[in-house]
């Protein structure tokens, strides 16, 4: 089923289709360079880290809805090392079993796809066996600036609510309250404060709802060059959506159109809290997925320096 006529005059304005190439895989991150990863080391000033990441465990943010998004499971055993008696000496490994967009993690650019097409008008047909081209091993470093934007801080609220659809002027009053500028090549790290229904143990409410980008967000991202946007929500864009005949139109344009890779479930609590305590909204952001080959995604440990 096409876009309705507003939403595909929307994706013709924001496409990156041939900008970095025609075999181009990266979409987005092409604009990370020198000087984005530099403005990032200038960013870590008192070198005080933050893992962005929510912990790997069995009842962890899925509630079942998307099927095989499996939360983490790890299965333990021992096993008797090649020398010395085995009470001695043992080995303690692991396998894991999880979907790689069950966690925090990012979403990859083969993850979408409509009118048969990833980004860049790579084929859908060939996905069985994964991602042709596009896959996430193609980001093999993600290092860059990354910008909070404190929705909640921003707006005067404690959190927004489920459904709240982000608008480009809110997103301007919250570059201004970071007293920030948006270059190209940095990374935007969404905080709506929603992550905090799921810290605070009620699951459902933060799988079934989300505050987040609306479509009238999209040329914003697309025109302030960023290289990729991370939220602290499951769903990433606002759900339920804004209008009925286009459901979840965000990831569409950011993965399909732009290239512009998403991020999910990223715990920024703490680091907005320090960013508030000391008014510097600017970090260098490491968040470099697991180089699973054709992978649609992949789960990921953000660490932010300040």
């Amino acid at each position: 089923m096409p876009f309705p006529d507003d939403i595909a005059a929307l994706a013709a304005r924001v496409n990156n289709w041939g900008r970095w190439g025609d075999d181009d895989q990266l979409g987005t991150l092409n604009l990370i360079d020198d000087a984005a990863r530099q403005r990032g080391v200038a960013a870590a000033i008192d070198g005080r880290p933050f893992s962005l990441a929510l912990p790997w465990v069995p009842d962890g943010p899925q509630m079942g809805f998307v099927p095989g998004r499996d939360n983490p499971v790890a299965k333990p055993w021992s096993f008797a090392a090649s020398f010395g008696e085995p009470d001695d000496f043992m080995w303690h490994d692991e396998s894991f079993s999880m979907g790689t967009q069950a966690a925090t993690h990012w979403d990859g650019l083969g993850h979408a796809s409509y009118r048969g097409v990833i980004y860049n008008g790579t084929s859908d047909a060939d996905m069985a066996n994964g991602a042709p081209r596009c896959g996430i091993e193609q980001v093999t470093t993600l290092v860059s600036r990354g910008v909070l934007l404190d929705m909640p801080r921003a707006l005067g609220i404690d959190r927004l609510d489920g459904g709240h659809a982000l608008t480009g002027d809110e997103l301007d009053q919250a570059v201004a309250h970071a007293r920030a500028t948006i270059e190209p090549g940095d990374v935007i790290l969404l905080r709506t404060g929603h992550v905090r229904h799921y810290l605070e143990g009620d699951n459902l409410t933060y799988a079934a709802s989300a505050p987040g980008p609306s479509l009238q967000t999209v040329e914003w991202f697309h025109s302030h060059d960023v290289a990729a946007v991370a939220a602290d929500s499951l769903i990433f864009e606002v759900f339920p959506g804004e209008r009925e005949d286009a459901t979840l139109p965000v990831h569409f344009l950011h993965l399909v159109e732009m290239g512009l890779m998403q991020g999910q479930n990223w715990n920024l609590e703490a680091l907005a809290d320090d960013c508030a305590a000391d008014g510097r909204h600017t970090c260098l952001l490491e968040a470099t997925p697991e180089p699973l080959v054709g992978g649609f995604g992949s789960p990921v440990n953000p660490v932010a320096i300040k």
